[in-house]
């Protein structure tokens, strides 16, 4: 069932998304060569905690716990990468998702970083990757229903020459990180069964993902990390959005709308 939240609660919600804005912003001025993916997890774990924030992501459940405040992945790998000893190089492609609970309300976003000069691949992919999330954005405002928005998501990253990741997608939020519904970037048979009409008080985790390859993507030994099949790099962008009577209102970032 969707659970619509109410203006005020949308606004608590605003908090949440500002601090992992906050996150972000300071992400990105970590990233450079000779970096590790553990000290931007630390860094982040450390102005959650200065804020009172619970991470999201910190001992979720699985196979085994995750066991880090964001999920860092670089180059081909997608989504849910463990920090670790691992140094960024110049050419690298990094994607870094986090999400906290403040005060009852969460937010959760994702980016991808260039470490110094990427190839052009990489620029592309990365330009397309973010476009494919402002389009979402956009669509919630004309859109009735979310398979509209996919439909759409779906055909620019096709005619782009990238495929969509379709074994991961986006969710609702709000008191819990994942709540329904399901926000697929692409239309199938399956996910129609999901479709769900675009009214206000719904708060969407929107994610594409978006490999330079072909669609495919394999879980590793530490049950957790995410790889394309085929070892070409991929992006990462989601941001937390609110469908209200004026329009998509976006909850995880610093900049005024």
């Amino acid at each position: 069932m969707i659970v619509l939240k109410r203006p005020k609660e949308i606004e608590q919600m605003r908090a949440a998304g500002r601090l992992v804005a906050e996150a972000h912003r300071l992400v990105k001025q970590m990233v450079a060569p000779g970096v590790s993916t553990l000290e931007i997890d630390q860094e982040v774990e450390a102005l959650f905690e200065k804020h009172g924030a619970t991470p999201l992501f910190k001992g979720y459940p699985g196979k085994v716990p995750f066991p880090a405040v964001c999920c860092i992945s670089v180059n081909e790998q997608v989504v849910h990468g463990i920090p670790g000893n691992r140094k960024l190089i110049a050419g690298d492609l990094l994607k870094v998702d986090t999400g906290c609970r403040l005060e009852g309300w969460c937010g959760d976003s994702a980016w991808s970083y260039a470490v110094g000069e990427i190839d052009p691949v990489k620029k592309k992919l990365m330009q397309i990757g973010e476009e494919n999330l402002m389009l979402a954005i956009r669509s919630l405002a004309t859109a009735r229903s979310w398979s509209d928005v996919a439909r759409a998501m779906q055909t620019h990253v096709r005619e782009a020459g990238f495929s969509v990741v379709e074994q991961f997608v986006g969710h609702g939020i709000g008191r819990e990180m994942h709540e329904e519904p399901q926000v697929p970037n692409f239309v199938s048979q399956e996910m129609a069964k999901h479709d769900f009409r675009l009214t206000p008080g719904i708060v969407l985790a929107i994610e594409p993902m978006v490999n330079a390859g072909k669609k495919e993507v394999r879980v590793l030994n530490d049950h957790w990390t995410v790889e394309t099949k085929d070892k070409k790099p991929s992006v990462h962008f989601e941001h937390t959005v609110a469908i209200t009577e004026n329009g998509p209102l976006i909850l995880t970032t610093l900049d005024a709308q």
